[in-house]
């Protein structure tokens, strides 16, 4: 089996957002799939289940950015520094059949490996703080199976998760200014090899799968809409 390692995009929020959804909702080739994405401009996005007026109520000030509700859970997310991932599995897969928090620390794993093996600082946060409460502003806290700096305890990376009859939906951020200097080219290769172990697979890169263009600018107009905005 390979993972399947997709070209580099570069694309509004409301589109990074409906291609990950039609990543997990498409599978030609019931293979893994795994993607860094970059964004067009200043972007933030927020989790499915979050209330649109505690998400405005926390934007900064004065500023013009994108803004999209996400497919996955979570909190709110500033993207406007930093890496970007989805990773779409499958069912069947052994990953796909384990319990959300679980896979949440498998790919965590893998993510703050990566950052070691590249002399930067990072582990696998194991234990709740007693004030956790649920999804807020993402990076503000480290939470259980997050990757944070161990000297700090300052958060390095969050991620949120959909799971359906298709497959799983890992959508990941990595804030770079709490990891330091990277060669983000050699941590994305460190990264998916990491990934393709835990999957049993061999990480190969591969095209762009086809996906309908009239069904991609439909769900980007759905995502870029009032209603899907405050759906909630």
């Amino acid at each position: 089996m390979k993972l399947h390692l997709l070209p580099t995009r570069t694309a509004g929020a409301a589109e990074n957002m409906a291609l990950d959804f039609l990543l997990l909702q498409r599978h030609p080739a019931a293979v893994p799939r795994f993607r860094h994405y970059e964004w067009r401009g200043p972007a933030f996005t927020f989790g499915f289940s979050q209330k649109i007026e505690f998400v405005r109520a926390n934007l900064p000030a004065g500023e013009t950015f994108d803004l999209s509700r996400r497919p996955t859970g979570g909190g709110l997310v500033d993207h406007r520094n930093d890496w970007t991932y989805a990773l779409v599995l499958p069912r069947g897969l052994p990953l796909y059949d384990e319990r959300a928090p679980q896979s949440y620390r498998i790919v965590h794993e893998c993510l703050a490996g990566a950052l070691a093996a590249l002399g930067r600082p990072a582990t696998v946060k194991m234990a709740c703080d007693p004030c956790e409460t649920g999804p807020g502003i993402c990076f503000q806290r480290g939470e259980l199976y997050d990757v944070i700096n161990p000297q700090t305890g300052a958060k390095i990376a969050g991620a949120a998760q959909k799971r359906n009859k298709h497959g799983l939906l890992f959508q990941g951020s990595i804030e770079k200014s709490a990891v330091g200097p990277v060669d983000w080219d050699d941590f994305a290769g460190k990264f998916s090899a990491a990934l393709a172990r835990v999957l049993g697979a061999v990480a190969a890169e591969t095209p762009w799968p086809d996906l309908d263009e009239d069904e991609v600018s439909g769900l980007v107009e759905q995502y870029s809409s009032p209603e899907w905005l405050e759906y909630r």
